[in-house]
């Protein structure tokens, strides 16, 4: 909870190109480098639009790319991403604090751990919508897509995207896809650790969209509906620590 009370309680909204989003990304670098991670920053460019119902300016953001151990192009990897960003108006502790946070408790937890293969955490930026279709949005996981040569796209063996994972009793495990091996496996995972969860199809809104659109394996984690979403109200009270705790404890299975 200190992830979502410090970026939705002391800094507030935070749109991908605002000063207060690179506050929000100089203090997760910080938790990361804290946790031994090595952070690269991409920096990427968002266009002017308008972000649920709100002008927001074109302007430069970055992903925060958190690396531990050797990724190589001749193995596997799996990646773990949550957007950092909020819509104008949105204190953001649900969207998407909440899925920052547990970012931080994954990190915090694997940090001197072996996993079973090497692992990738990303703060993305600019991945709330800046207009009205699939291409208006998810701007930060376009980029670093965009980013990956042809080695590193063979051998991502999934990404999992954290957002909105707060609210609720059980944890949600959506993809656009049916079948989908890799939310198998976000179930498989879900079942040996015990925690509830409930599964999505028809699931395109968040950065995991941006691998799957490129033939990339990819799932989410979350999307429980709450009255706060993408309003003043959406303050760390909505968050409920315990499923916080759920959710975290679904990727560190997945992972090991």
């Amino acid at each position: 909870m200190a992830a979502v009370r410090h970026l939705a309680g002391r800094i507030g909204p935070r749109p991908g190109t605002s000063p207060a989003y690179f506050r929000a990304a100089d203090w997760v670098q910080r938790q990361l480098e804290g946790d031994g991670w090595s952070v690269e920053r991409q920096t990427f460019r968002a266009p002017a639009g308008v972000s649920w119902g709100v002008p927001v300016q074109a302007g430069r953001s970055v992903n925060l790319i958190a690396q531990l151990g050797d990724v190589r192009p001749d193995r596997g990897w799996l990646l773990i991403g949550a957007h950092l960003d909020t819509v104008p108006q949105a204190p953001g502790a649900e969207d998407n604090a909440s899925g920052v946070g547990v970012l931080l408790a994954v990190a915090e937890a694997l940090a001197g751990q072996r996993t079973r293969l090497p692992v990738v955490l990303v703060a993305f930026g600019a991945e709330e919508p800046r207009g009205p279709t699939d291409d208006d949005h998810h701007y930060g996981s376009r980029a670093y897509v965009g980013s990956l040569g042809a080695a590193q796209r063979r051998t991502l063996r999934g990404m999992v995207s954290l957002d909105r994972i707060g609210v609720g009793d059980a944890v949600v495990i959506g993809s656009p896809e049916t079948p989908d091996p890799l939310r198998a496996e976000l179930v498989a995972a879900a079942r040996r650790v015990d925690v509830p969860h409930l599964v999505e199809d028809g699931q395109r809104s968040s950065d995991h969209w941006s691998f799957v659109r490129a033939g990339l394996p990819g799932a989410r984690l979350g999307s429980t509906p709450y009255a706060g979403y993408h309003s003043a109200e959406d303050v760390p009270s909505v968050v409920d620590r315990a499923q916080l705790g759920r959710t975290a404890r679904v990727v560190l299975a997945w992972v090991r």
